[in-house]
């Protein structure tokens, strides 16, 4: 698979060995006017809502470890703001985040407030953007069992310090990295490799504030040959809050996450 681009996402390849994808859903700002116009913020409180939503700088923060890694991973980046759509969210009534007003395209900002119309149609944006970026990912693993019988999944996320309104399991500790697992799909010696890869960040979580891993649906509890985790960085660890530029850290968890990778994949 060659470097793949479209209006929704990028793949970017890596050594034909390696079983792991980097994927950075939330890094982007971008926000396109057929998703635009049906959002009620003035250019200004939209500016501030991205500040506080997007994961800002995990695109860069991928890359680099990608170069620095022994065995490149793929990367599959999204292009756009998840404002847009939020392709990790399930796309019908099993997503839990509907009660904040953020399922597939969110209705609701970060402190609640109203984003879109509550009766808002998002059918459009889902079936443009969400389904399109959905199948790339799918195929993207599928490619990776086929290639070497084995992917990973490692989402890089980022979160803020102090917990925002729409959290909803946010009153639990907020470490410097927090590792999110999936019982089928996350196993144990994947989370010891990222234990050992992030340890001088003083100190990795578990599944809080935020939990789960990314793994697309059709592979979802479906297939043990694919394994998940998601690395949430604490951004006061690497950047100015909120929407700041990036500081030192970003360098040292490049780092990081070029020695999961090289764990991982066996390098």
């Amino acid at each position: 698979m060659n470097d793949q681009s479209s209006a929704s996402f990028r793949i970017l390849p890596g050594a034909a060995e390696s079983p792991v994808i980097l994927h950075v859903p939330h890094s982007s700002r971008v926000i396109p006017a057929d998703a635009r116009r049906d959002i009620l913020l003035d250019d200004a409180s939209l500016e501030r809502e991205l500040d506080h939503i997007t994961d800002s700088h995990t695109a860069e923060i991928a890359a680099a470890a990608a170069t620095a890694s022994v065995r490149a991973p793929w990367q599959f980046v999204n292009q756009l703001s998840r404002l847009v759509v939020d392709p990790e969210r399930f796309p019908d009534q099993r997503e839990e985040m509907l009660a904040v007003g953020m399922g597939a395209v969110y209705t609701r900002t970060t402190h609640r407030e109203e984003l879109r119309l509550a009766d808002h149609d998002g059918k459009p944006l889902v079936e443009r953007y969400f389904h399109p970026y959905a199948e790339a990912m799918t195929a993207a693993v599928s490619e990776r069992l086929a290639a070497v019988g084995r992917a990973v999944v490692i989402d890089v996320h980022s979160y803020p310090t102090k917990r925002l309104p729409y959290e909803l399991h946010g009153d639990g500790p907020r470490p410097p990295v927090c590792l999110g697992t999936d019982a089928f799909h996350t196993p144990a010696d994947l989370l010891a490799h990222a234990g050992r890869a992030f340890a001088g960040f003083g100190g990795t979580g578990f599944n809080s504030p935020f939990a789960g891993a990314y793994v697309p649906l059709r592979h979802f509890g479906q297939d043990p040959r694919v394994g998940a985790l998601m690395i949430e960085i604490r951004r006061d660890v690497y950047m100015s809050e909120p929407g700041g530029p990036a500081g030192p850290g970003l360098t040292a968890l490049s780092g990081a996450l070029a020695r999961l990778v090289d764990a991982v994949s066996g390098s």
